[in-house]
């Protein structure tokens, strides 16, 4: 590009020929600039045009820069897709060394390359379909799904396991050398897009509904449907919830019967609710093959004749694919069974504390990412002549906001390095108390964070284009953490009772 002083940028400064200067990049904007923009024409309108935009709005106008002015650098910092954040207390402390010099006893190079990796296709291959399918409504692509595959992404999310042997994981990490922060990693990474609906689309079905076959299919079974579903050649989701039960799993009515020669069951009933139903292949579904908790069993039932799914509008964009499902007559094949007839109850718990902890690490993530807008936010608009940073009532939300996303996030972290010392078995025992107070906790910060954002952003934060975006997505959609996979009245009394029983017997 040329150079130019700023002496010549100030000679055109009519309709005829505006230029403006960004950040020492000069554009031409005569026949692309906006009303507001144009009566800068000639000008530097650095200020003026960080008080209304975005950094990132700059990529759409790179047409329009035609050089530079001489002896000067650009001030602004320029993110690359995959960067580290620079922004106080938008990363997780560990990453902070960056700025602060602060170290982890979890996270090792592997886990910061493993992210790094993960981020850089998030914002490279997922953002520009995530953005676009969002506010259209629609999932993933068939061809987002087998992108992810063939990168790793979907096997990552799954955790640490024999399944990982067959993929060649983000950032050159080893599947021995995997752990339960590579996969929390990864679930971040995912939940930090803004937009809600979509990235639940590309994979939050997956996550929940695939646990059940990988632990309790028969061989044949789990090795075909863990292939295609991890590879991104097929979806699935978790089929439980019905009109009438939601928390209350033992209230399900809908019924498997034998056929009479004992070679499948006929499903009739209904599911609602159900993230990523609308587009699954598969689901992993709860049914009643007797009376009472031993009556409930588990089958993974394909999409075939007699399975039906309609779209349930909620607070986030349709892309999600919340489904009612309705099975009528399904036949499905004994060998379909998802552990014992009668032991379903059993295969729904054991991914449920997995389950809760998917949704705190993505919840929290989305948190510190409302964090990062607004410090971005206050430190570029001005109003009555100081930045809003500058404004003692902006740092005092920010002070609330940063001492309550932080405080959850380690104990995310600690609850994760549990995880990594624990059986599955050990965990599912000793953890379920500490993750579902976990899960409340970060579900309350979730709301305080989304209140004082808003009122940070303003009018922008219930705008769902521009600068607000991303704040006003969060506010409308992070009610869904706080009630699926168990509500936070439910957390709050299971953490309670699960306590109870470790008191100890005498009086103190």
């Amino acid at each position: 590009m040329s150079s130019y002083t700023r002496q010549e940028v100030a000679t055109h400064n009519s309709a005829k020929s505006a230029w403006i200067i960004v950040d020492s990049i000069v554009y031409d904007i005569t026949n692309g600039g906006e009303l507001l923009i144009l009566e800068h024409a000639g000008k530097d309108a650095t200020e003026i045009f960080y008080a209304f935009h975005r950094q990132d709005v700059l990529q759409k106008y790179q047409r329009l820069a035609i050089g530079s002015i001489t002896n000067e650098k650009q001030q602004i910092i320029q993110n690359t897709p995959g960067s580290i954040s620079k922004v106080p207390y938008a990363e997780p402390s560990y990453l902070q060394e960056l700025m602060l010099g602060f170290h982890s006893p979890y996270f090792n190079e592997s886990h910061k390359k493993f992210r790094q990796a993960v981020r850089h296709f998030v914002q490279t291959e997922i953002l520009p379909e995530a953005t676009a399918f969002d506010e259209a409504g629609k999932p993933a692509s068939k061809e987002m799904f087998k992108k992810m595959g063939e990168f790793g992404l979907l096997a990552a999310r799954m955790g640490p396991g024999p399944h990982l042997k067959a993929f060649k994981l983000p950032g050159g990490v080893k599947p021995e050398e995997f752990d339960y922060f590579h996969e929390q990693i990864a679930h971040e990474e995912v939940c930090i897009l803004g937009l809600p609906g979509y990235q639940d689309s590309i994979g939050t079905g997956m996550v929940i509904g695939l646990p059940p076959v990988m632990n309790f299919a028969r061989k044949e079974v789990r090795d075909k449907v863990v292939r295609e579903v991890l590879t991104g050649q097929k979806t699935i989701s978790l089929a439980i919830s019905e009109p009438n039960a939601g928390s209350d799993v033992a209230a399900i009515a809908t019924t498997a019967v034998k056929t009479p020669d004992g070679k499948h069951y006929i499903v009739n009933g209904v599911k609602k609710w159900i993230t990523n139903g609308g587009f699954s292949d598969y689901f992993s579904t709860a049914v009643l093959t007797g009376k009472g908790h031993g009556g409930i069993s588990m089958l993974l039932i394909e999409r075939t004749e007699g399975v039906e799914t309609k779209g349930i509008k909620t607070s986030y964009s349709s892309s999600a694919g919340t489904a009612y499902i309705t099975f009528e007559n399904v036949k499905v094949p004994v060998e379909n069974l998802l552990g014992k007839e009668g032991g379903g109850f059993p295969v729904i718990m054991f991914n449920f504390n997995h389950e809760r902890w998917f949704i705190v690490a993505g919840m929290v993530a989305a948190s510190r990412k409302v964090v990062e807008e607004c410090f971005k936010w206050a430190n570029q608009r001005k109003v009555f002549g100081k930045s809003l940073l500058e404004q003692p009532v902006i740092r005092n939300k920010l002070a609330h906001m940063v001492s309550q996303v932080e405080s959850t996030n380690n104990w995310l972290e600690n609850i994760t390095y549990q995880m990594t010392k624990m059986s599955y078995k050990e965990a599912a025992i000793k953890l379920g108390g500490p993750i579902a107070l976990l899960k409340l906790l970060s579900t309350r910060v979730a709301h305080n964070v989304a209140d004082e954002a808003c009122q940070i952003f303003g009018g922008r934060g219930i705008t769902k284009t521009g600068m607000g975006r991303y704040v006003e997505g969060f506010q409308r959609t992070y009610k869904f953490g706080a009630i699926l996979g168990g509500s936070e009245e439910i957390m709050a009394d299971l953490g309670i009772r699960q306590a109870m029983r470790n008191f100890p017997n005498a009086r103190l």
